[in-house]
Formats: C-alpha cells, structure tokens, sequence
C-alpha cells in the first residue's frame, strides 16, 4: 500500500520519511497546502493512498494568538477538507493533535476520553480541527502528541543547544509537566497504526494518545540535554528554572500535559521507547551539525 504524509519539512514529515519504507510519500507545500483545498485533492488522486497521515499544522503556539485566521485555516478548515476527501475515496486518515486541547487542571495524566479545555486559539483551533475530522471521515484516527523532538527541523533540543552557543544561562519553565517524545519513535508508532487500520474489518477508529513514558519538566529536560551535550564537547548552559507565572507567553500553556498512550498499546501493541535514548541520538546529531555550522 501506499501512504500519503501530508507534510514535507517538519520533523514528524522528516522522521516519516527517514524510516526507510518505500511506502511512504511525503508531500508538502506548495503541492500539498492545507490552505489550498484544490492542492490537496489533485495529490490524493494522484497519490492513490491507502492511508493518510496529516503532519502538517499551524504550529506557532504563541503567534497564534495575533494570527487566529491562519491558525484555524491550517488547523482545522484543511484538516476538515482532507477528511472529506479522504472519506469519498475510503482512505483511512491519521490526524495529529496536540496535548493543548487540555487545560492542565488534572493531577494525573489525561486519557483520549477526558474532557478538552484549551487555554488558547492554538488549543481550540487543533481541537475544532480534531472534531471536524472525525465529523467528516469516520474511518479516521486522531493521535494526539506532546513535546516531540528529534534531530530534524526545529524543536526544543535544538533551541536550548543553540541558545547555549552564546549563552551561560537559559531560563526555563519548571512547572510545566510532561512526557517527550521522540520523534522517530512516534514516527514507528504512527506507521503501525496505518498498517492496523488498513486491515479489513478495523473498527477501532477515534481519539488515541501517543506519547513518551517518563514525566519530567522543561527545565529537567534542558539539563537532560545539556549533560548529553557536555559528554560530546557541545554547547551547555546553566538553567535557571522559573515558575511559568513569571515567565509569560502570548499562549497560555497547560501546566500538566501528560498524555495516557495506554489504550494505544491496547489496540495496536505500541509501546514507547524511553526517550532518553533518543535524546542521546538527537543531541549527538545536532552538536556535529552546530559544530560544523561554526566551521
């Protein structure tokens, strides 16, 4: 079968692409634009895929806020309009979303069941895109994810390593709680969720978690990759932990965004790797790359 990755230069696109299946077809702007309902339609028939994975998105979380129009028509105008397309041609369709259709208030970690509350147009706009999708295409599979990171594109290892460059010090939220991900992992995980949901007779479709397995905070996270960073001679930086209340954003953020990825594993055997590991792999790759950047 063939799947269609809607999405070229992000790292969820990128760690799709790089993981080595023929099968995969990464198609991203201006041939395939969420904004361009047209763009999309010509690639699908083009493409003929048996499934869809949408890794594109709106993700400038704290713009979003001045630039609401934007958002919501990646976010969810396009998201809607794939979902229609793929439901006429019977593709199955995974949509990514997003651990900010939560507020934070919960002690423990959220389950695909609990109730969304954004604190944000970035939040609502994933949110209105998640409805929509499965609105329009019941053979879908929303995914929500959370702090994703890897050696591709832009992300949280690269913005620390690069701060630290010509940094002593980088201050960083400490009471902001979640789970990392690592981006070639989730890729693994999407992939078999495609390969499960193409099978005749799948009828699991809906809402899924899909996250890493060990809670920590950004501020621990940044000194995670600093001490990676340090053992391979790269960039490193102290951390002054702060409490987000003194450290305000356009975007409000959920204080506690661990995603329960448990009925995952129950319906297509996904277990997680720990992301340290790939925060090893990641923060090797990048520290070569800064280095041969600087020349």
């Amino acid at each position: 079968m063939t799947i269609l990755v809607i999405g070229r230069q992000g790292q969820l696109a990128q760690s799709l692409a790089a993981a080595g299946r023929a099968d995969v077809v990464c198609v991203g702007r201006p041939e395939a634009d969420l904004t361009d309902a047209a763009s999309l339609a010509r690639v699908v028939e083009r493409v003929q895929p048996k499934a869809v994975i949408n890794a594109a998105a709106y993700t400038f979380v704290d713009k979003a806020e001045s630039e609401a129009a934007a958002c919501y028509a990646a976010n969810r105008d396009g998201p809607a309009e794939l979902a229609r397309l793929c439901a006429a041609r019977g593709i199955v369709l995974i949509h990514i979303s997003t651990d900010m259709v939560f507020d934070g208030e919960k002690a423990g970690p959220y389950h695909p069941d609990d109730l969304p509350a954004p604190l944000s147009v970035y939040g609502q706009s994933k949110l209105d895109g998640e409805r929509a999708v499965a609105q329009a295409c019941p053979h879908s599979l929303i995914v929500r994810v959370q702090w994703v990171f890897s050696e591709h594109a832009g992300n949280f290892v690269r913005t620390m390593l690069t701060l630290a460059q010509t940094r002593d010090e980088v201050t960083v939220v400490n009471d902001q709680l979640g789970y990392p991900t690592y981006c070639p992992d989730l890729a693994a995980g999407l992939l078999k969720m495609a390969d499960s949901a193409v099978q005749p007779g799948f009828a699991k479709w809906g809402i899924y978690h899909l996250a890493g397995t060990e809670a920590t905070d950004r501020a621990r996270m940044a000194e995670a990759i600093f001490a990676e960073s340090a053992m391979m001679d790269g960039p490193v930086a102290r951390v002054k932990g702060v409490p987000t209340a003194d450290y305000p954003t356009p975007a409000k953020r959920p204080l506690n965004a661990r995603l329960e990825s448990l009925k995952a594993f129950d319906t297509f055997g996904i277990r997680m790797p720990d992301w340290r590991a790939g925060l090893k792999r990641s923060v090797r790759v990048l520290v070569n790359e800064l280095a041969k950047a600087e020349g």
